[in-house]
């Protein structure tokens, strides 16, 4: 039986044949060996078996990783040590399928059109990782750096500490993690940075714990599980105000967006409840919300080439399109979503690779399942990306699909484009937020129109600072109003000396309305000797909007 450090059950084996007598986990973590009667087994960490070999030794009563993981030795019954050495395994990567055949030998073979090339090494292969048109190896003594457009002359440095436990691959870099640290180079062999932070441990680190971008390098902590790491990847120092993100419970899995600017990087990661969050890692002073936008997640993957993100979630595989509407309108977050049914995936079944529009997912058995989703979605995000906004509608209309609507919608709000926000907002229905559009794009001033903007999303206080940064006092009064924060609302009217009495006089409406009285101390005190005048409050809001206009009207010739 396998478990996960939570103690939740990984996977239970049917009985063996003769009694179990050894089993050694490799210093990876990533495999183990079971030892019995005449029987060698290889098992990967969540319980499948690799291979089966029946030596003839007797029952095998110890068993010995190398510190690379490649080879063991074990004990035997009858006087002898077997020696073992991990080979046949694959990776694969578009149309490239890579197998080591020997020790120091591999075999690619393109599937397009069946051109097979032998790759040689010095000494023994340790890791490897295909990805971004790249296959990087390392061995005991040098890394290797193949395009996967030449396979004959490979980049070839030595390595400080020989022992690699992990290479994790970005578009324009890849990692290696050794026993003495984390090393990040680039395709052409320069080291570019070396972060480090307290109390750091490799040895333990795997893909699920560390994760790498263009930008950035994430890397949970194993002293406080409750802590992430993020760094700068082209200089290696702590992201932002330097303090690590931090959660209210352990987190499991951690895995970084791979498009888009930096300042937009988004992490997700899976705590011990299993729950799904997505957050910012850009952390200067503000904190970002930590949004949670899944449960029961067992397992997840961001696309390679577009910030589309999958997880397996309780018994339904579920795409999140665009995982960024959590910050501009959550209740259109359902909307974007593409799930299916999971259970012919059988129970825990993990994410491989998300690579293009199609997801490999290994099963619980060992066996690899592929999917395929809709490749619009992925287009929807290039042409944004790149404000190509007609032919996004373009796209939309071609296609007809309720949920890239839903997408298109929330990233036009998040790019502030109003009119294909109003465009995509009526196609699917919401026509309270398309007449709200409406009225913002009727505000006279920028300032103005940004702040409901952000109102929209949401970000109330954002949008009040918005407003007394520009000067816009009555509009920041007027914004608390509306959404009945009138105590906010008064402290800015007494504060900047203006509009206490339409405050009070919106109130009393407001009260009136509800055959209620006023028993607010402040507003009581304020409301002493000051006689309510709409007329003169009307009027008072007509010149407060008159004065924008004009602001709005000048600041052009002011730029110029």
């Amino acid at each position: 039986q396998v478990w996960d450090s939570f103690g939740r059950a990984l996977y239970n084996s049917q009985p063996h044949e003769y009694p179990i007598t050894s089993i050694a986990w490799a210093l990876d973590g990533e495999l183990f060996a079971v030892g019995s009667f005449n029987t060698l087994r290889l098992c990967d960490k969540t319980g499948w078996s690799y291979a089966l070999e029946k030596p003839n030794t007797g029952s095998i009563f110890t068993i010995s990783w190398s510190i690379d993981g490649t080879q063991l030795a074990g004990a035997c019954g009858n006087g002898h040590v077997v020696f073992a050495h991990v080979v046949e395994q694959r990776w694969e990567w578009k149309n490239f399928e890579i197998t080591l055949i020997k020790r120091r030998t591999m075999k690619v073979h393109n599937v397009t059109n069946d051109a097979v090339d032998l790759l040689e090494f010095r000494d023994r292969v340790i890791k490897a990782s295909l990805n971004y048109g790249y296959l990087v190896v390392s061995t005991s003594l040098q890394c290797y750096v193949f395009s996967t457009k030449n396979w004959n002359t490979p980049l070839i440095f030595d390595l400080k500490e020989g022992t690699v436990s992990l290479i994790l691959q970005a578009e324009r870099h890849f990692l290696l993690v050794d026993g003495g640290g984390l090393y990040l180079y680039s395709y052409e062999g320069r080291l570019i940075s070396s972060p480090k932070y307290p109390g750091m441990r490799t040895d333990i680190l795997n893909a699920q714990t560390v994760s790498l971008s263009n930008d950035t390098l994430a890397v949970k902590d194993k002293a406080d599980e409750k802590v992430i790491f993020i760094f700068e990847a082209l200089s290696g120092k702590p992201l932002g105000d330097g303090k690590p993100l931090t959660h209210k419970t352990e987190i499991v899995e951690i895995a970084l967006d791979q498009k888009g600017l930096t300042n937009e990087r988004k992490i997700a990661f899976i705590d011990k409840n299993r729950d799904l969050f997505i957050t910012s890692v850009k952390r200067f002073g503000k904190e970002q919300k930590i949004v949670k936008i899944g449960t029961m997640v067992q397992s997840l993957a961001w696309n390679d080439t577009s910030n589309i993100l999958c997880g397996i979630q309780d018994s339904r595989f579920t795409v999140w399109y665009y995982p960024n509407t959590v910050y501009v309108d959550k209740d259109l977050l359902p909307k974007t979503l593409y799930e299916k049914d999971a259970s012919e995936f059988s129970k825990n079944p993990q994410l491989v690779s998300f690579v293009g529009n199609q997801i490999t997912i290994r099963r619980a058995d060992g066996s690899l399942v592929h999917l395929h989703i809709s490749p619009y979605p992925a287009i929807l995000h290039e042409y944004v990306s790149a404000a190509r906004w007609e032919d996004g509608v373009r796209l939309c209309r071609f296609v007809k699909d309720q949920t890239l609507w839903a997408c298109l919608a929330a990233m036009a709000v998040a790019n502030k484009d109003m009119t294909t926000a109003e465009i995509a907002y009526a196609a699917i229905g919401e026509i309270d937020k398309v007449q709200y559009i409406n009225s913002i794009k009727d505000l006279p001033s920028k300032e103005s129109r940004m702040a409901h903007m952000l109102l929209f999303s949401g970000s109330t206080q954002e949008a009040e600072t918005l407003l007394l940064q520009s000067g816009l006092v009555y509009q920041a009064i007027q914004v608390n109003i509306n959404l009945y924060n009138w105590e906010r609302a008064l402290d800015l009217a007494v504060k900047h000396r203006t509009h206490v009495d339409t405050v009070l006089a919106y109130r009393q409406k407001f009260l009136e309305d509800f055959g209620k009285k006023e028993t607010n101390q402040r507003f009581l005190q304020y409301a002493e000797g000051l006689e309510v005048d709409w007329n003169k409050i009307k009027a008072k809001i007509e010149m407060e909007i008159a004065k924008e206009r004009e602001r709005a009207a000048a600041s052009p010739a002011v730029r110029a």
